[in-house]
């Protein structure tokens, strides 16, 4: 089992008047920071974030499932917040972040587990399940595309590249952390304060340790070289490597979209069977790209309800 980090004990939450555990997962290589919840012998559920978030990002779904009985892992991925953040762009390419996943899956001594992610952690979940179909046994992706079907967009559709703007922008070196880090990240305050379709989906404290997460030695470069990595090792999008045609999901999927995101086309929901075998969609026409904070009873409960 993963050791547990005693000293990691702010911003814990409680969940049935219990503190939820804090621990260190050792994982490809790198220590990974974990929020852990939920009985022990309980299946085994992997939540991972996305940019520029942190395992915070699941505070409301977490006690919704350690509650219905399972055992809930929620790492900081590689370069966020309190995991372990390595050098270079490469650290972070796609087939590191897989790797991640299936070593904490191993680290808790299961063989497969549940795996949920929502923006940056849903392409890391969609890839998980085609790379490494046997650790998957559910799959659960919120507001974030299937790598081939975003391929595909990025390359027929306008709208959606002038939507993904960012992600070239953040190509540039130093430039993308400097303006994410000036004056006192008031571009990051403002995407949570003015994304979201509920005014109170995100708290002061919520932008608070947002900020906090993102202002640790490393973080800022780490998070912006997921982008940075999407175009490295070849001339492809690095997550259609193989090509658009070998990128199936065999596994029950859901794919829960708020559709009033700014960032990603709601047609990114179409023409899925192509690639999943098995999928269920869920569009929530009054929530935004930050689906779990507009929406978080709702995700919780399209999450019970596909995995059990």
């Amino acid at each position: 089992m993963p050791a547990t980090d005693a000293a990691a004990t702010e911003w814990t939450v409680p969940a049935d008047g219990e503190a939820w555990s804090h621990e260190t997962v050792e994982t490809n290589g790198v220590e990974l920071h974990a929020v852990t919840a939920g009985p022990e012998d309980g299946e085994l559920v992997v939540l991972l974030h996305g940019f520029p978030e942190f395992w915070y990002a699941w505070h409301h779904q977490i006690p919704a499932l350690a509650e219905a009985g399972y055992r809930v892992v929620a790492p900081d991925m590689r370069g966020y917040n309190r995991s372990e953040k390595p050098d270079g762009v490469d650290a972070y390419h796609v087939d590191e972040l897989v790797s991640d996943v299936a070593g904490a899956v191993r680290a808790f001594g299961r063989e497969s587990a549940h795996v949920v992610g929502h923006d940056w952690g849903g392409l890391v979940a969609w890839q998980t399940a085609i790379d490494r179909p046997g650790l998957v046994d559910r799959l659960a992706v919120l507001n974030a595309p299937h790598p081939a079907r975003y391929e595909r967009a990025l390359r027929r559709s306008p709208a959606q590249l002038a939507k993904s703007w960012y992600a070239f922008a953040f190509q540039v070196p130093r430039v993308p952390e400097w303006s994410l880090r000036h004056d006192d990240f008031a571009a990051l305050e403002r995407m949570l304060r003015e994304k979201p379709v509920r005014p109170d989906a995100f708290t002061e404290t919520d932008i608070e340790r947002y900020e906090a997460a993102l202002d640790r030695p490393g973080a800022l470069t780490a998070a912006v070289n997921y982008y940075r990595s999407l175009f490295r090792r070849n001339a492809r999008l690095t997550l259609t490597r193989g090509g658009l045609g070998e990128a199936s999901v065999e596994v029950p999927t859901l794919l829960v979209w708020g559709e009033r995101d700014g960032m990603l086309d709601v047609r990114l929901t179409e023409g899925l069977d192509e690639w999943v075998a098995d999928i269920r969609i869920e569009r929530l026409p009054d929530a935004s790209h930050w689906v779990q904070f507009d929406a978080p009873d709702r995700v919780s409960e399209h999450l019970l309800s596909h995995l059990s």
